[in-house]
């Protein structure tokens, strides 16, 4: 899990190496850098609806403000790939949160949750 450019190495982490990691954790994914090139190589190397979790969150404010579109992208790909949203996908958006560590603080035991629950 990790956030902003933390986020996009979670993501390229459970791509590349399905195995080891059960899921990725993506809070205010900075899909800006490369121009939203994540959603290419993951579009290409989709970790298994079937064995990974993958979660999704951004705010309103600041860089965040720049991310729905590109979430809306991920999105449509989660859904393509056969990832059902609430069972082992979320993408949640933050009205009025900003990309920030007290943000993030703020809303990380949501994925926390969704990883670590029974």
């Amino acid at each position: 899990m990790g956030s902003s450019m933390g986020a996009l190495m979670s993501l390229y982490a459970v791509g590349e190496y399905p195995d080891i990691f059960g899921g990725a954790g993506c809070l205010s994914t900075h899909y800006p850098l490369g121009e939203g090139v994540i959603l290419n190589y993951l579009e290409k190397y989709p970790p298994s609806p079937k064995k990974h979790k993958i979660y999704f969150d951004y705010g309103t404010k600041g860089l965040d403000a720049n991310y729905e579109p590109y979430q809306r992208k991920a999105d449509a790909l989660m859904r393509k790939k056969r990832y059902k949203q609430g069972k082992n996908w979320i993408t949640r958006k933050f009205v009025g949160d900003d990309h920030s560590e007290k943000s993030w603080r703020g809303r990380v035991a949501i994925p926390l949750t969704f990883f670590l629950a029974k």
